[in-house]
């Protein structure tokens, strides 16, 4: 499969700040890259240099076949860019907004391409509707039909489903399922982790890199032991005496059940029930769950930061 995306070595710092340090990636034509991560874990600046909005302060990158640094007028017409600050023109209708996008990108006979776009967006209904009186999640597909307008082959979402409500969000996925099978190439950042599951490949970010590439099944079967997940009467409390023992360092508590990876699962229930029951914590349950990518990623985050606290990392 061709690349749509290559980087080797990207970087950008912002004075002492390594906000991308080092990025290889590769993305195939047709896939949809779901970039996650914490705040401040470089994704959306990633995005920013592979648009062309800003220059990297090192490294290389092809985007569809063309060299970021010397050939950036040649991709911009090919690819399309929906920011978390894309801006509507609240006092316009939902056709006259897909206009005026039409217009910056030179798409003269347009109107066709807007009644697709309109009904691939379910928005025909509220064509006229002014889009400061649409929803939220109206909102963001009258944006994505925006950033469709010119055809794109390529296209880069930054967290477009952030504040919408599950039901949009649903709709969301469907109509990018739709372009997937347009074989258009999506690069995405989210920061919900059953959204990137849904992606063909994902990428964890944590600190400017990039930790773990892969398809969201082999990251979560790269997961070595097996997840125990606690429940009892007093969560937070069975989470303090797990981490207190020293031994445990993988307990995360989510919600109101803790997770703890184990290698010898049999023997870790014993002790973990014993020790919880010698802090007085009654009602406990353990038993093995299978992990998610959240479980995953967490624990990556843990084994990163202790590389960084033993100045495997950079500083």
């Amino acid at each position: 499969m061709d690349a749509a995306i290559e980087t080797r070595g990207l970087k950008k710092h912002f004075g002492t700040v390594r906000a991308v340090d080092g990025l290889d990636l590769v993305v195939g034509t047709g896939e949809m890259l779901g970039l996650v991560g914490p705040d401040g874990a470089g994704k959306t600046t990633t995005i920013r240099m592979l648009t062309g909005v800003i220059a990297p302060t090192a490294g290389s990158a092809t985007v569809l076949g063309h060299d970021l640094e010397r050939e950036v007028d040649a991709i911009k017409p090919r690819i399309g860019y929906l920011s978390q600050q894309f801006s509507l023109y609240g006092d316009l209708s939902v056709d006259e907004n897909i206009e005026f996008f039409a217009s910056i990108h030179n798409v003269r006979d347009f109107r066709r391409r807007r009644d697709e776009l309109l009904a691939f967006t379910r928005l025909t209904p509220f064509r006229r509707r002014l889009a400061d009186r649409l929803s939220g999640g109206m909102k963001q597909k009258l944006a994505l039909a925006c950033t469709l307008i010119h055809k794109p082959e390529l296209i880069f979402l930054d967290e477009p489903t952030t504040g919408v409500d599950p039901v949009s969000r649903r709709d969301f996925w469907l109509i990018l399922a739709d372009l997937l099978r347009q074989d258009i190439t999506i690069v995405m950042t989210t920061p919900y982790l059953d959204e990137a599951e849904r992606c063909t490949h994902v990428g964890l970010m944590y600190q400017g890199r990039l930790i773990r590439l892969d398809e969201p099944r082999r990251i979560i079967e790269g997961l070595h032991g097996t997840l125990l997940q606690i429940r009892s009467a007093a969560p937070h409390e069975a989470y303090r005496a797990v981490r207190a023992e020293g031994r445990w360092a993988s307990a995360h508590l989510f919600g109101e059940r803790l997770h703890v990876l184990a290698e010898d699962p049999e023997a870790a229930t014993r002790d973990l029930t014993g020790l919880l029951a010698a802090a007085g914590i009654g009602d406990v349950e353990v038993q093995p769950v299978p992990p998610t990518l959240e479980d995953v990623f967490i624990e990556l985050i843990s084994r990163a930061d202790t590389n960084h606290g033993n100045g495997d990392n950079h500083d």
